[in-house]
């Protein structure tokens, strides 16, 4: 079956009833290349299931369907090779509130909520917004132009203090784009072992491998000794971009950190989004063949990327191993202090501004749009850029 990927979507309805955060939020001269939001149809198979379920009409209390726990198993077993059970699943609306809920539900106040950046920027906030301790490393970064960020474990166990309880981990990383290579997650294992924390790895991206023959393993399938202090969120909202559909999954292998999380949701979290859960199941159930199409495309925005990038003097970049976003060091593109606000208002261009990552001088960008869209955002850069800034080497 063939997929559109090509022909843009109008995402700005003119009274607003299709508002969205990606294209409202900056106005209507600027292309938007920012939140991680793709401007493609979900699949056939979401939208069928979708239009059947509001054909019923009615929209009540939902409950987590058998079929869907069973259809997340097939797929884990069939893309991971990590055989997990129905009653691991704890389907909730959103990742965001599953990291705050494991720090409710797995720490005390004043307890050390650690994380490795640039990050997601939801990740910072946790510590605070929960009544925990913030504590931060930072990833090795690149030591020349086209080399990958690197974990540092050295630097991730200097912040570690008798305080730290949980880490929050990324995999693939957002937004750097890395997958972790074995030798860095053991190494990570066993010093998350040996400090005895417990973990949350958000495993969003880990659908959107980008380098041929990649494959994806949960750090809690690759190191059995971590399931019973892990929790691994799952979503289907940036593979199959059903981001507004609010529903993720909880994979938590022991039954104690199950029932733990579960109590600290209670009363805080409203039940599962009847939609949501229609949408996840169609999914993962009959939509692979879109994946991989647009896995496709995606591997070629990202060469029509990095071949723009090469060209911007001062701009470097590691090309993503995995998602749709590309994490830019503008550092020395003479954009100032803040180049996504100077692009933003110089050449209507919006992009992630680094500083909320943790690293003040980065954008990120998201590539997961039409060739033509991404072409007239990038020739509106190349005005800017060409001429700015000096390539290392020169």
């Amino acid at each position: 079956m063939a997929y559109d990927f090509a022909t843009p979507i109008e995402r700005r309805h003119p009274e607003g009833d299709w508002a969205s955060q990606k294209w409202h939020r900056y106005g209507d001269d600027i292309l938007p290349l920012w939140v991680a939001d793709m401007d493609f149809c979900s699949p056939p198979a979401v939208i069928d299931a979708l239009q059947a379920r509001v054909a019923h009409g009615v929209y009540g209390y939902g409950e987590v369907p058998a079929t869907l726990t069973e259809t997340l198993c097939q797929w884990s077993a069939q893309h991971y090779d990590w055989r997990i059970q129905p009653e691991w699943q704890q389907w909730l609306p959103g990742v965001v509130p599953a990291l705050h809920l494991a720090a409710l539900a797995l720490t005390e106040p004043g307890d050390g909520v650690l994380t490795v950046a640039p990050i997601y920027p939801p990740f910072l906030a946790v510590a605070e917004r929960t009544g925990r301790l913030p504590q931060q490393a930072m990833l090795a970064q690149p030591t020349a132009p086209g080399e990958p960020w690197q974990l540092d474990i050295a630097a991730l166990e200097a912040a570690i203090t008798p305080r730290t309880r949980l880490l929050l981990w990324c995999q693939p990383h957002n937004p750097t784009g890395r997958v972790w290579r074995h030798e860095e997650l053991a190494a990570l294992a066993t010093l998350v072992e040996r400090h005895d924390l417990w973990v949350v790895s958000d495993e969003l991206h880990c659908d959107l491998l980008l380098n041929e023959g990649a494959q994806h393993r949960p750090l809690a399938a690759a190191f059995p000794g971590l399931a019973k202090r892990t929790i691994t969120l799952w979503a289907p909202s940036k593979t199959f971009n059903l981001a507004g559909l609010t529903s993720a999954c909880a994979v938590i292998p022991d039954a104690k950190l199950r029932k733990r999380f579960a109590a600290a949701a209670k009363g805080l979290l409203p039940d599962g989004n009847v939609l949501g859960l229609v949408a996840a199941e169609a999914a993962y159930r009959e939509g692979e063949a879109w994946r991989q199409a647009l896995l496709n495309v995606l591997r070629e925005n990202r060469d029509t990327l990095q071949a723009r990038v090469a060209t911007w003097p001062g701009v470097n970049w590691h090309a993503s191993e995995a998602t749709y976003l590309a994490w830019l060091d503008m550092r020395e593109a003479g954009l100032g202090e803040a180049p996504y606000q100077t692009l933003l208002s110089e050449v209507g261009v919006a992009l992630s501004d680094g500083a909320a990552f943790g690293c003040p001088g980065f954008v990120r960008l998201n590539f997961g749009t039409t060739a033509s869209q991404l072409e007239v955002a990038l020739s509106r850069m190349d005005a800017m850029l060409k001429n700015k800034g000096v390539r290392c080497g020169d």
